[in-house]
C-alpha cells in the first residue's frame, strides 16, 4: 500500500492557477507548508495570486497548450526549489455551445487546453519524477462531465472523457513506479467557468475552495478518484453499470439535458467567452 504524503516541504506546481480552482488550491497547498509555483498564461494576474497568498508562492508564466512553453515551466520550477513533487493540472476552458454550431477554433482550443495540457504536463512531470528517482504525485482536474454527458458541452465532454481514460491507464503504467495518480471531478464551480448556470438540487455547485480541499486531502492520501460534493460519486457509478438508456433517462429525469445548455446564451456568459477566444488568458477561467 502506498504511503501518505507529507506536503510540507513538498514542491507543488499548478496550472491555471491565477484564479478560481487553481487559486484556492495554491493556497490551500501553501497552508500546508509547501512550495507553490503557479502556472498561468496570465503571468501578471498570477503575480497577483501568488502576492496575496505569501507563503513564498511564486508565479511563472506557461502556456500549457506548448509542450516547449511546458517544459521550460517545470525547468524553471527545478531550478528554483527542485524536481516537482506534485503536479496540477488544473487550466481548462468550457464554452456553451450546440456542436453543430460551434467554431472550429471553439474545438480546437478546448483539445489543445483541456487535453493537450494534461497530456504534455503529465508526460514531462513524469519524466523528471523517473529521472529524481524519488516518485511523485500527479492531479487531473477532470470534470463531472468527465462521467456523465451533457447537451451544448459536447467537446467540452469529450476533453474530460480523454482525461479520465489517460488517468486511469498512467494510474495502471506507473503504479510501480511510486508516481501515484488523483483524478478530480467536481460538477460545476462558483467560477467564470460556471457563469450564467444556475443552482441544481442533484448536480450542486461547489465552491473553489471545497476544490481545492479535496485536492490537497486526495494528494496527501494518494486518492485516486474524488468526486466534489462526494454524493456525486454515487451518480458516477451508476451510470457506468446502467444501460445507456437508463442512464441517459436519469439524467434526462435530473433536468441534465437541459441544465447547461440553457446557459449558453446567458448574458453572464459573454465576459468569459470572450476571454477565452483570446482577448483574456484562457486557461486562467476554471
Amino acid at each position: 500500500m502506498t504511503s501518505q504524503l507529507t506536503l510540507h516541504g513538498k514542491v507543488v506546481a499548478i496550472t491555471g492557477g491565477a484564479r478560481g480552482i487553481g487559486a484556492a488550491t495554491a493556497r490551500a497547498f501553501a497552508a500546508a507548508g509547501a512550495h507553490v509555483v503557479i502556472g498561468d498564461i496570465d503571468q501578471g494576474a498570477a503575480e497577483i495570486t501568488a502576492a496575496e497568498i505569501g507563503h513564498a508562492t511564486v508565479a511563472l508564466g506557461v502556456d500549457v497548450t506548448d509542450r516547449a512553453s511546458f517544459a521550460r515551466y517545470l525547468d524553471a520550477v527545478a531550478h528554483q526549489f527542485g524536481t516537482v513533487d506534485v503536479l496540477v493540472n488544473n487550466a481548462g476552458v468550457m464554452p456553451i455551445v450546440e456542436f453543430d454550431q460551434e467554431a472550429p477554433d471553439s474545438v480546437r482550443r478546448q483539445v489543445d487546453i483541456n487535453l493537450l495540457g494534461v497530456l504534455w504536463g503529465s508526460q514531462l512531470a513524469i519524466q523528471a519524477m523517473l529521472a529524481a528517482g524519488r516518485g511523485g504525485h500527479i492531479v487531473n482536474v477532470a470534470s463531472a462531465a468527465g462521467k456523465l454527458t451533457f447537451p451544448g458541452v459536447a467537446t467540452y465532454n469529450a476533453t474530460k472523457f480523454a482525461v479520465v481514460g489517460l488517468t486511469e491507464a498512467l494510474a495502471a503504467e506507473y503504479r510501480n513506479q511510486d508516481i501515484t495518480f488523483s483524478l478530480i471531478m467536481p460538477a460545476l464551480v462558483r467560477t467564470e467557468l460556471a457563469d450564467g448556470v444556475g443552482e441544481h438540487w442533484a448536480l450542486r455547485k461547489s465552491d473553489p475552495e471545497q476544490v481545492a480541499d479535496a485536492i490537497v486531502r486526495a494528494t496527501r492520501r494518494r486518492t485516486f478518484e474524488v468526486a466534489v460534493p462526494r454524493e456525486l460519486q454515487v451518480l458516477y457509478r451508476l451510470h457506468a453499470v446502467l444501460p445507456h438508456s437508463v442512464a441517459a433517462f436519469t439524467i434526462r429525469a435530473l433536468g441534465g439535458d437541459s441544465y447547461i445548455s440553457e446557459a449558453g446564451h446567458h448574458p453572464h456568459r459573454r465576459q468569459y467567452d470572450q476571454r477565452i477566444t483570446g482577448t483574456d488568458a484562457p486557461e486562467t477561467k476554471r
